[in-house]
């Protein structure tokens, strides 16, 4: 579908939902770097009684527009340095080595849930300080408000909300007093009037509902994908300096967040065709990560020697992805030690489940062998 959208309808009209698709790389590259003309401000979906950004101190970071963004960026964007994302390194593999090791022992199980949604969850988790103890009541609260989103808002997953909310303005007034090296403690050290409790509550929500799904689809899709091009597994485990660009190169075919909306504030013209005022314009990345006019002919096949100069999984420009490097960590990390451990796994993608949603793809189940 996708590439038939490439090559016969690029800006496409979905007349049922009354919005636009963009599917070339390069009209969405362009929209995603122009938030004047393409604004987040009322939303990421097609659906204009969706969540908007009118929420006061509470509003995530991925409902603003600069100057806002720009503000609420330099903000937290510390948090996210180099060396803050390579100090978390060993405790990602002590990680995801204990996780492995359990499955090898069992022969065998769901790597979904036994190693790639409690990963980023023990990220986010260890990013906004909540102690070990409190880490199995993070997960069941993580689990249940992505599970939620992806059904367009569960009593369950706004029950979960709720939770979290009380969690986090308790551990906001702890970290007043006994501070730690995580992003609450310095948000809170900014003072109230840079970031109220709310604002660090919204932080907090973004960062539970972008950081986790996103990085469970990466490694799920790219489970399937070495699985099933045995060849390229078989260049990562003769070569494993390949591994890094590899990991662009999974990023690029399984492109977690296949797609968000703007809206545009203005007539816009896109590749010849007029998109009106007003209108709720989906930036297609699944089908622009693809997209033979910038890989080439084989754009669609895995090749884990690719050059990948740009991509569009963690968007571009403004609205760029904070934890790309976490996400790009664990996606190494976990591949390092998945080859290095269980060489000859399998995974049965056609016995796998997806979750239910429009805009993230992710594997809620996927039954993994150690060998074949």
């Amino acid at each position: 579908m996708y590439r038939d959208l490439r090559d016969r309808d690029p800006v496409h009209h979905v007349g049922d939902g009354d919005f636009w698709f963009l599917a070339r790389f390069a009209d969405v590259f362009a929209a995603a770097r122009d938030p004047a003309t393409f604004s987040s401000a009322s939303g990421l979906t097609v659906d204009p009684d969706g969540p908007a950004a009118d929420l006061g101190d509470v509003t995530p970071i991925v409902f603003l527009d600069p100057p806002d963004h720009t503000a609420f960026r330099r903000l937290v964007g510390r948090g996210f340095t180099p060396r803050q994302v390579a100090d978390l390194e060993h405790e990602v593999r002590v990680f995801v080595t204990s996780a492995l090791d359990r499955v090898v022992e069992a022969g065998g199980g769901d790597i979904i849930a036994d190693l790639f949604k409690p990963l980023p969850s023990f990220v986010v988790a260890h990013y906004l300080g909540v102690p070990a103890t409190d880490r199995v009541r993070f997960d069941g609260w993580t689990e249940r408000i992505v599970a939620g989103a992806g059904q367009g808002g569960t009593s369950d997953g706004l029950d979960a909300i709720a939770d979290l909310a009380g969690y986090f303005s308790h551990l906001i007034g702890r970290r007043r007093t006994d501070p730690g090296d995580d992003m609450v403690s310095q948000l809170v050290g900014l003072g109230e009037e840079q970031a109220s409790v709310m604002w660090i509550l919204g932080f907090a929500f973004t960062m539970v509902a972008g950081g986790n799904d996103t990085t469970t689809g990466m490694l799920g899709g790219s489970a399937v994908l070495l699985t099933e091009h045995r060849g390229e597994r078989r260049r990562l485990l003769d070569d494993p300096s390949l591994i890094p660009n590899a990991v662009e190169e999974l990023l690029r075919l399984t492109s977690p967040v296949q797609n968000l909306a703007r809206t545009t504030t203005r007539d816009v013209d896109v590749g010849g065709t007029t998109i009106p005022t007003g209108a709720r314009v989906l930036l297609g990345y699944g089908s622009a990560n693809r997209d033979e006019r910038e890989y080439g002919a084989n754009s669609e096949c895995l090749d884990v020697g690719r050059p990948v100069e740009r991509m569009l999984t963690f968007g571009s420009g403004t609205h760029f992805c904070l934890g790309a490097a976490a996400a790009r960590l664990q996606a190494r990390v976990a591949l390092e030690e998945l080859l290095g451990r269980c060489p000859e796994f399998t995974v049965d993608g056609a016995g796998g489940a997806y979750a239910t949603g429009n805009y993230v793809r992710r594997h809620t189940e996927l039954p993994f062998s150690v060998a074949n």
